[in-house]
């Protein structure tokens, strides 16, 4: 929290980071539609921002480079204000209450971009709100809270390395994969996740490596992402980023989740630098961040 200088009032922050999927395999498929999933994932320095003060009525706002996508979405219903309700309800089940409050996104991340954007600010708010309001939950039942708003919520609550299972709500924490030097790459074109996934070929995949008896880059280099194939053919531009990415010499090319977004591993923070620097050069029109991941 941090107190502003002109006005007095108590300004919660919390950062949203972006998730990656360094690797991605779906392993089944339950009764019900849900596919099965096995996934390392991990989270960068990039991502978008959520600020909450007190007022006298809810409010919600948005600024940042893709704010006004946004907007134009949803108006005021999405996945951060469900978030707030959410945990509100929580907490009056059990005789406290949560004062009105005015919450900013700064929204930097791509929109439904394959990085866990809008999951990532969910998460965010769940964690700043609980800050603000001196409050605590138990974490099964904020792991419920978090898993009623998507699939991807619960791991961007933990905002660290892990895999996730499941359907996303299994979840094991990774304590020694190294900082990784990413450039996130996005062609800002849409591309849809249940198209991806009625096209795969397969929905029983094998499952993730083991990860201890070999070095996390040899780990990502025997995994995949199992949607990127069928996401490609939806989406050409995939494929030309990935190429543009691999055109930098990149150790690691992939696409992030259901896309579009696609990354590469460079050995520094300054070959990283260097690559988005070429990339924005060559493709002005497209999204290019150099990060670390946390």
């Amino acid at each position: 929290m941090r107190v502003d200088e002109k006005t007095g009032a108590t300004e919660t922050i919390e950062a949203a980071p972006a998730k990656i999927n360094l690797a991605l395999h779906v392993t089944g498929q339950r009764a019900d539609g849900y596919h099965l999933l096995e996934t390392l994932v991990t989270f960068t320095e990039a991502g978008d921002s959520i600020r909450i003060r007190d007022a006298d009525a809810d409010t919600f706002s948005i600024s940042g480079p893709f704010g006004d996508l946004l907007r134009a979405g949803d108006g005021g219903d999405n996945l951060v204000t469900r978030a707030r309700d959410r945990l509100r309800d929580a907490l009056a089940a059990t005789g406290r209450s949560g004062r009105p409050v005015a919450i900013h996104l700064e929204k930097n991340l791509p929109v439904a971009s394959g990085i866990g954007g809008g999951s990532a600010d969910a998460a965010a708010a769940l964690r700043a709100l609980l800050r603000h309001w001196h409050v605590t939950v138990e974490p099964e039942k904020l792991a419920a809270i978090a898993l009623t708003l998507g699939a991807d919520v619960p791991m961007c609550l933990a905002s660290r390395p892990l895999i996730a299972r499941g359907i996303g709500e299994e979840i094991e924490p990774v304590t020694d994969l190294p900082c990784l030097f990413l450039v996130l790459a996005n062609p800002l074109k849409a591309v849809s996740t249940p198209d991806i996934f009625r096209r795969l070929q397969s929905k029983t995949n094998p499952r993730l490596p083991a990860h201890a008896t070999i070095g996390w880059m040899d780990f990502l280099a025997q995994s995949r992402n199992d949607l990127q194939p069928a996401a490609q053919a939806l989406l050409p531009e995939i494929g030309e980023v990935i190429e543009l990415l691999s055109q930098e010499v990149a150790a690691l090319v992939r696409m992030s989740g259901s896309g579009a977004t696609c990354f590469g591993v460079f050995h520094s923070f300054d070959a990283a630098q260097d690559a988005e620097t070429s990339l924005r050069k060559k493709r002005p029109d497209w999204y290019f961040q150099a990060t670390r991941t946390i």
